[in-house]
């Protein structure tokens, strides 16, 4: 008898016995009724089913994927498992063929497109979390595709699949967590993601050619670009170059022909004070310049008959003019 009180203490005491992980509280139940929420460590329960203990992850980020799932999940509400209620308004669908339907979606130019996504979420109110809403997790699911349809049907085909992803991450982030507010489930949700998006497949192949030629036409204005980044600038200095020389030619030819004025009125002046000195020393001047550069030389006497056979005014290296003496000869 003593052996079996024993034991049933000592079974008694172990039950009583529970840790909480460090990443979660642990909500106490007494008779069915919300008693406490404890932290993390060492605790002591009333045991034979007076209390229950449900452990709930505060601080353990978890997600929700659409449209694809990863292998080794162990959130059932993490993807859609067919061991889980999720679809159960269509039980003999496959996962694959439920997550197709997920990702099919309208959007706002009455095309078709296929979007997969990933939110991230925290259980902000454990309380909340599990008494306010049967199904947190579950509703979150339904909460995140219903929000998700609204925003990109308000978008075209181009805006989902190209510039307006980070716009509906945004908008589907606010609109989720005003849901999951006003719904009282005590989620938090940290970030929604977008992952492939795609046309459906019997249009893949013509939209992909469709992006083809839209990046074709991106690269053929880019190289345009570098070309105009590459010509133009070099156009514009050589522009600069020209205009800055024919603008020193200008103030050259100013600055020579206002020299050549005063010069010719400097001399003007000088030949009004003495016309025959002025006129015989430009005559001198103008031939010791002309001279030389005339080879056959010829100077004729206006009062002789005929040529005058005068001085070789032309002379060689080797021989020297009249009336000059080579180095080295007697005279």
């Amino acid at each position: 008898m003593t052996v079996a009180v024993l034991l049933v203490l000592l079974i008694t005491g172990y039950t009583a016995l529970y840790t909480v992980p460090s990443d979660s509280v642990a909500v106490v139940l007494r008779f069915g009724k919300f008693q406490e929420i404890l932290p993390p460590g060492l605790h002591v329960k009333i045991p034979l089913g007076v209390d229950h203990v449900t452990t709930v992850p505060i601080k353990r980020q978890l997600k929700q994927e659409f449209g694809f799932s990863t292998p080794g999940a162990e959130d059932p509400y993490q993807n859609i498992n067919p061991n889980n209620n999720i679809r159960s308004f269509a039980p003999n669908i496959s996962p694959r063929e439920n997550q197709l339907q997920e990702t099919q979606m309208v959007t706002g130019d009455l095309n078709t497109a296929l979007v997969e996504w990933v939110i991230q979420y925290r259980i902000a109110d454990p309380k909340n979390y599990l008494f306010e809403v049967r199904d947190p997790a579950g509703t979150l699911r339904y909460v995140s595709e219903s929000v998700m349809r609204e925003v990109v049907g308000d978008r075209t085909v181009d805006e989902v699949i190209t510039i307006g992803r980070q716009e509906i991450e945004v908008e589907a982030l606010r609109k989720m967590q005003a849901l999951s507010s006003q719904y009282v489930m005590g989620i938090s949700i940290d970030q929604v993601q977008l992952k492939n998006i795609n046309p459906p497949v019997p249009v893949q192949a013509s939209f992909n050619e469709v992006n083809q030629a839209q990046q074709e036409k991106e690269k053929l204005i880019n190289e345009a670009r570098r070309d105009y980044n590459r010509i133009i600038p070099l156009a514009e200095g050589e522009r600069d170059q020209r205009i800055r020389e024919a603008d020193g030619y200008r103030i050259k030819r100013i600055n020579e022909a206002q020299g050549d004025a005063l010069r010719f009125n400097a001399l003007f002046d000088e030949y009004q004070k003495a016309p025959q000195v002025t006129r015989r020393r430009i005559y001198l001047e103008t031939m010791t310049e002309v001279m030389p550069s005339i080879k056959e030389k010829i100077i004729i006497d206006s009062q002789a008959m005929g040529v005058l056979p005068l001085l070789n005014l032309t002379p060689n290296k080797n021989q020297p003019l009249a009336g000059q003496q080579i180095e080295g000869q007697k005279p």
